[in-house]
């Protein structure tokens, strides 16, 4: 039986169990339907032994080929791309995008005493619905969801056109992970199905260091891209009229692809 971890470590029911029972809890028009969105989560389909994420960097996590952006370690699977985006109010993030869907995902300080995604949560369906959206909770894979209709438009206008957006989130030991899925993916079983199971196994660095609840953890160029951007500096300083972009600039330019 696939077991889950509960948010103090403890093992908690098999995940088969704990979606029936949560969406047991939902309005679904037809009960059959319980298992084919279990199945449509993408963690159904693991080994029995395994025990699913997202995971401490102290803790016994499944190894496999990650990519290391500081604070995060993000799955390596085949046709997705891992970029590094920045951006002055909503600072760094790493961006996963599989077709014409992506998942942002970003790693913030959380108390001892955990529970962050709670009021988290609140906050973001509040600020939907200010904006104009609108936005209900559901059950998920992780626990607690947000279903969101976000109003998007052109730079420095108002959104009017609606766009669906999942919010995942998962707190784990003085950290909180948030995933964003945009896109197809955010409203289709099928194609949300590996971003939850990347999701599942992405790896948390906390670090020691003390931080304020809700300060984004650290996010940084994997070795091999700071490795080429400075072989990139070395070439400008010995040509000065080449274009160098900036790396945290968002576009594939800084793009992990396996």
């Amino acid at each position: 039986m696939l077991r889950r971890r509960r948010r103090d470590g403890e093992d908690s029911p098999g995940l088969d169990e704990q979606r029936e029972a949560d969406l047991a809890g939902t309005e679904l028009a037809d009960p059959e339907l319980a298992d084919t969105e279990l199945a449509d989560t993408g963690l159904a389909g693991q080994d029995p032994s395994d025990e699913v994420g997202p995971w401490d960097i102290s803790e016994n996590y499944p190894p496999e080929e990650r990519v290391d952006c500081g604070s995060l370690l993000i799955p390596v699977r085949e046709d997705f791309t891992v970029q590094i985006n920045d951006d002055e109010e909503q600072g760094a993030w790493v961006a996963v995008v599989h077709g014409e869907s992506g998942m942002q995902l970003q790693a913030f300080a959380a108390p001892r005493s955990g529970g962050l995604w709670d009021e988290v949560r609140q906050e973001i369906a509040d600020n939907i619905t200010e904006s104009g959206g609108n936005s209900h909770e559901m059950a998920g894979p992780f626990g607690p969801e947000l279903m969101a209709q976000v109003p998007i438009g052109e730079e420095g206008e108002p959104g009017t056109q609606l766009q669906p957006v999942r919010f995942l989130g998962f707190d784990g030991p003085r950290w909180f992970l948030r995933g964003v899925i945009s896109g197809p993916a955010a409203v289709d079983h099928g194609l949300s199905a590996p971003f939850n199971a990347l999701f599942s196994q992405v790896v948390v660095v906390r670090g020691d260091y003390p931080a304020p609840p809700r300060e984004q953890l650290e996010i940084r160029l994997p070795e091999e891209m700071r490795r080429a951007f400075e072989e990139h500096l070395a070439q400008q300083e010995d040509h000065p009229d080449w274009y160098l972009p900036d790396p945290f600039t968002r576009g594939p330019e800084i793009t992990e692809t396996r």
